[in-house]
């Protein structure tokens, strides 16, 4: 197979999103656009990735220096257009020998195989291979016009269409692939002669078939090509996602009481036979293994449920929770870095922060895991088959003995042997009629006032 490398456009201002965080950086599914993008890459086999940035988005390298190094990276300062853009890149594919394939930084829904079809074409022969899509509305998107055969023979901006021009509903997605050398030899004949005084990529087109190169097309569904320039688009393409995670979390035996209220990420992993109830939310980072329930209106992110396990309602599962098989984690119970053990259960109202519980220990309502003095994080151990008391306090670090049990209301700060009982409470005083006697004076206070 000829090598494949990619050119990946996330260079633009973004000002249509009208927000601070660069518009590739915002997420879909809990992942950001480009890296959803540089997956899809990835996905079609590309080995070499160029990611062309602005000047403006220090956090935008930032990112595509943490997932593929500081060579990944092309500049394009100042801004003078799409096909100035990837011309950027030129250095950084000096020593590559093979096809290139173009696409934009912020297509979210973009998948392997809506690319693979512009390697068939190049594959065939094709010199310049451009991707297309035929959208609902094509008033604002550039045409292809084709040729008897099926060639491209120009891309035409939707405002400087003729009437019958107005009536091709083929129109260009802003994606290609060409041989490096050729690619780059096109792009350094582009001219900036338009009112922009920009240097379009499409502009390679007109200088291909000038040259007698075949410019052949694949399409792609609207969807999959759909950028997300605004916060309304990004919702659109939020929402097109989340139907098609559950499309096929169904289609894999995974129960939905409510699909259309259940939220996924990216990288959610839920086996056949796992139950999810209405108003779930999965962030990402977890994964469900087959007979859990997840009950209604509880979020998880970075959890892993065991089998048999019960969470929920109102449950919330953050990073580190790692619930063991048929434990039960109830309503208003928050679980953060802990190993819950087999059959362990903490039913109602607690925090649940750094540290174990073992297997079939029981955890009381309203109990608390004291694990932080403000500065340093300390862990909490709860023995297999312990009892914690309702409203207890364990202020760590410390241990609680297997089989032991800490008595309601108590704060312990030290260590509990196993199967010994811990009690930490000031002896209950009692005044008679002292009840009677407040109110009386409230009463008083109240008719002389």
């Amino acid at each position: 197979m000829t090598p494949r490398a990619a050119v990946i456009m996330a260079a633009g201002q973004g000002t249509r999103m009208k927000s601070p965080l660069p518009k590739v950086l915002h997420k879909v599914g809990g992942r950001t656009l480009l890296d959803r993008v540089i997956d899809t890459v990835e996905g079609v086999g590309c080995e070499r990735i160029v990611v062309v940035v602005g000047t403006h988005s220090p956090a935008v390298r930032e990112l595509v220096v943490s997932r593929l190094g500081e060579d990944a990276v092309a500049v394009q300062d100042p801004p003078l257009g799409t096909g100035h853009a990837v011309l950027a890149a030129k250095s950084a594919l000096a020593d590559f020998d093979g096809d290139v394939l173009v696409v934009n930084g912020d297509c979210p829904l973009l998948e392997p195989q809506d690319l693979d079809p512009l390697f068939v074409l190049r594959a065939e022969g094709a010199p310049l291979a451009i991707l297309g899509f035929e959208p609902a509305d094509p008033l604002l998107y550039g045409r292809l016009i084709r040729g008897a055969d099926g060639h491209v023979l120009r891309i035409v901006e939707a405002k400087d269409c003729k009437p019958e021009e107005q009536m091709v509903k083929a129109c260009y997605a802003g994606m290609l692939c060409a041989d490096r050398a050729q690619l780059f030899s096109w792009l350094e004949r582009l001219t900036n002669d338009n009112a922009k005084g920009e240097y379009y990529l499409t502009g390679i087109v007109a200088l291909a078939t000038a040259d007698e190169a075949v410019v052949r097309a694949a399409f792609a569904p609207e969807s999959a090509v759909m950028g997300a320039d605004t916060a309304m688009q990004l919702s659109q393409a939020e929402a097109i996602f989340q139907q098609r995670r559950r499309a096929h979390f169904l289609a894999e035996g995974v129960q939905m009481l409510g699909p259309e209220t259940v939220f996924f990420s990216w990288d959610t992993e839920i086996a056949a036979g796992a139950v999810l109830e209405q108003f779930v939310v999965l962030a990402p980072g977890v994964k469900i293994e087959s007979g859990a329930v997840i009950r209604a209106f509880s979020h998880l992110e970075g959890a892993h449920v065991a089998s048999g396990a019960l969470i929920g309602p109102y449950a919330r599962l953050r990073p580190g929770a790692d619930i063991g098989p048929e434990a039960h984690i109830g309503n208003f119970v928050e679980v953060k870095k802990v190993k819950v053990g087999a059959g362990a259960k903490a039913n109602h109202l607690s925090y649940l922060g750094d540290g174990t519980v073992g297997a079939k220990a029981n955890i009381g309502a309203g109990t608390i895991f004291c694990n932080y003095d403000g500065f340093d994080k300390y862990d909490t151990h709860v023995g297999e088959g312990a009892f914690v008391g309702s409203n207890s306090a364990l202020v760590a670090p410390i241990t609680i003995g297997a089989g032991a049990y800490t008595g309601s209301g108590s704060v312990i700060t030290k260590d509990v042997a196993p199967d010994a009982l811990a009690l930490e409470r000031n002896v209950q005083v009692e005044k008679e009629g002292w009840a009677a006697r407040f109110r009386a004076m409230k009463l008083a206070k109240r008719v002389k006032k």
